[in-house]
């Protein structure tokens, strides 16, 4: 590949959170977020991020809502373009429950740079590993014009005074990612950090049935 196709692939994917689920650009961390080193990773049933990845971060937040609020947004992704700015589009590829095997295809944009034009991201994620209120761990590739990152994405839900705490941690892994991790890992951190704020925004919303 020629030094200037590798520039524009690079200015492309360097141009927003390959999480592709933040709000696009430098999202500031949700309130009570703690990103500390963690000594474990995350595990849903044992399956935790991919253990070879240069490209990983963990986050956490504690949400003032109930658990099942918090988990009813997180699994009923055909809404998630709802509450999060960045998913574009969203389409379950299977039926019924949320549950292990489940997958879902969504894309989220890539907005133009001086070296290349507005393109999409396309996710397709399968969930490899889930316990009700409590984990859920999906896998995948995102695919855009010239790149390819294969995610590994964990979620844990626990209940805690006032609400629930949420962690995430996820890897990315592909040539692109890997050729510059030190800013791969900031644009994930900023990604992971817009999710959480978005989940905690809707999450803590005023309901007929819980007001302020």
């Amino acid at each position: 590949m020629s030094g200037i196709a590798n520039t524009r692939i690079r200015a492309a994917l360097f141009t927003i959170p390959l999480v592709a689920t933040g709000v696009l650009g430098t999202a500031a961390a949700p309130a009570g977020a703690t990103t500390s080193p963690p000594t474990r990773p995350l595990t849903c049933r044992g399956e935790g991020v991919n253990p070879h990845a240069l490209v990983r971060y963990r986050t956490e937040t504690v949400i003032h809502a109930p658990l099942r609020t918090v988990w009813k947004l997180q699994t009923d992704v055909e809404r998630w373009p709802a509450w999060q700015a960045a998913v574009t589009t969203m389409k379950r590829l299977d039926h019924g429950p949320f549950r292990k095997g489940s997958a879902f295809r969504w894309t989220t944009p890539v907005p133009p740079h001086p070296t290349t034009p507005a393109t999409s991201l396309k996710i397709t994620s399968t969930v490899e590993q889930l316990k009700r209120h409590s984990c859920i761990r999906w896998t995948g590739p995102a695919v855009g014009e010239g790149l390819r990152i294969d995610g590994v994405h964990v979620w844990n839900f626990t209940r805690v005074k006032g609400g629930v705490r949420v962690s995430t941690e996820e890897t990315h892994t592909g040539a692109e990612v890997e050729a510059d991790v030190p800013t791969a890992t900031k644009l994930l951190r900023q990604g992971l950090e817009a999710w959480l704020r978005d989940l905690k925004t809707a999450a803590e919303a005023p309901t007929p049935d819980r007001p302020h």
